[in-house]
């Protein structure tokens, strides 16, 4: 298998570029799913990078529970061995194991936790003011989604500025941008090099929403003033894993946005632009990454199945 298992660890870096870039010049619908589906292929294959690496490199350790073909010496001796390489490489999938565990745990708690205490409450209306004089406001996803918004954050907008907020609030439900957060802070903790992927969903799902509450309502500039307000009113209590009107993050590259002319639905960036090249090395760096996990998988199967035939030597 040689080098090429261990290039789906690092080829996540060939993101990054376009993770700066898709913000600025895609639609942030685009972009999102761009980067979201970047980051769920690179972490996918580098978790299969280090199952494969721990399982060679440990094939020749005495007592390793390994299936039964394993059991004949010259299928041991065909396989490349590093016992320091493949006891690293299982310490590190057990931590990404834990680590995407605690994502899954800490998701599930907060957005079950959200829909039981909205669903404690009498009437089962979309929007649900809570009487709380912290400022906030976010989107419960479910059958159906609902929106939490607080008494604090309506005292600070107006009944125009209150239209944006609840609009900005059903893109996050009906765009599903609760999906595309929890795949990317899975990744994120399968492999460090994707948390720029992290931060760049995060914003475009929020700029995303931005984009159709203007729509909504027709106007961008009120939009970006009930963005501004709502941040101004004070810290957001948007909980972890939900999305919220005013959650933490660059607002005023949202309410900059907002004040430009809208992204529109141009097609993708020329190929000489940087945009597009940061795209292409992005496109390039997944496709080894994913050619180098098949390969990698395509030759232990072929030890296992082809050696025990025709025995070596």
């Amino acid at each position: 298998m040689g080098v090429f298992v261990f290039l789906p660890l690092i080829l996540p870096l060939t993101a990054l570029p376009i993770a700066r870039l898709a913000e600025q010049h895609l639609h942030p619908r685009t972009a999102a799913r761009l980067l979201t589906g970047l980051a769920a292929i690179l972490g996918l294959c580098s978790t299969l990078c280090l199952v494969l690496l721990g399982v060679v490199g440990t094939a020749q350790i005495p007592g390793n529970p390994l299936p039964d073909a394993w059991a004949d010496p010259e299928v041991r001796a065909a396989v490349p061995y590093d016992e320091a390489v493949g006891t690293a490489s299982i310490a590190a999938l057990l931590a990404v194991v834990l680590a995407a565990t605690a994502v899954w745990w800490r998701h599930r708690r907060v957005e079950s936790g959200a829909r039981r205490a909205l669903a404690a409450l009498p009437g089962d209306a979309e929007v649900v003011v809570l009487p709380d004089e912290v400022p906030y406001a976010y989107a419960v996803p479910g059958r159906p989604g609902r929106i939490a918004v607080s008494t604090g954050m309506l005292a600070c907008l107006d009944e125009d500025e209150r239209g944006a907020l609840i609009a900005h609030e059903r893109a996050h439900l009906s765009g599903r941008h609760h999906r595309y957060l929890l795949l990317v802070r899975l990744a994120a903790a399968v492999n460090p090099f994707l948390r720029p992927l992290r931060e760049a969903v995060a914003f475009s799902a929020e700029r995303w929403a931005d984009e159709e509450a203007a729509q909504a309502v027709g106007d961008r500039r009120l939009t970006a003033r009930a963005v501004g307000r709502a941040a101004l009113a004070g810290p957001s209590a948007v909980p972890v894993g939900l999305t919220g009107f005013a959650a933490p993050g660059p607002v005023p590259r949202r309410i900059a946005a907002l004040l430009a002319p809208g992204p529109g639905l141009h097609g993708w960036p020329p190929a000489h632009s940087r945009t597009g090249l940061a795209a292409l090395v992005a496109a390039v760096g997944t496709t080894v990454s994913a050619v180098s996990s098949l390969n990698a998988c395509a030759a232990l199967l072929l030890v296992l199945h082809v050696v025990p035939m025709n025995p070596l030597g």
